[in-house]
């Protein structure tokens, strides 16, 4: 039995959800968002919940049953608060800034990296060093800022790099004399 999947996603207010067979909609302040869920589970709504159950009681099923029940409510959350992931930048000369719908990297190699940003997200860098992605998918807001950390990782010795806000960096000592 699924812990997370027994629980149900509740609506908040201004959250308007629909459920047709398996595909969830739900659209809110931030924007519109579907999610088309496996044919082994079954969403029903009532009122301001929605529940997730097993089609049956194969093993797959049980397995799908809490990834659904949490992309539904990633959904729902995305739709009214939405979702942020912080970046930092560590390094001499390291800084990051937004021209129109491009984030401009400055990460130590011999040219600057342009990373265009998808439209549905929002980007912003309050100081040269920190960079904060927004949007209503957290899938797609820990895709972008996956391949911007994926640009320069941060490396063990000096900490150098791009790293999550909360991420701890393992340091190691260096060469003794």
């Amino acid at each position: 039995m699924s812990r997370v999947g027994k629980n149900p996603v509740a609506v908040p207010a201004g959250v308007t959800v629909q459920v047709a067979g398996r595909t969830v909609t739900a659209k809110g302040k931030l924007g519109e968002l579907a999610y088309e869920a496996s044919e082994l589970v079954n969403i029903t709504q009532e009122d301001s919940k929605i529940w997730v159950k097993p089609a049956n009681d194969t093993k797959q099923a049980q397995a799908l049953w809490g990834t659904a029940r949490a992309r539904v409510a990633n959904l729902v959350k995305g739709v009214s608060t939405g979702f942020t992931r912080s970046l930092e930048i560590t390094g001499v000369g390291y800084r990051a800034e937004v021209q129109g719908k491009t984030l401009n990297l400055k990460l130590g190699f011999s040219h600057d990296v342009n990373y265009p940003i998808p439209p549905t997200l929002k980007v912003v860098c309050e100081r040269p060093t920190a960079i904060e992605i927004s949007g209503a998918d957290k899938s797609e807001v820990g895709q972008f800022a996956a391949e911007i950390r994926g640009l320069r990782g941060p490396e063990p010795y000096k900490g150098k790099g791009v790293r999550y806000a909360d991420e701890v960096i393992l340091r190691k000592e260096g060469k003794k004399k």
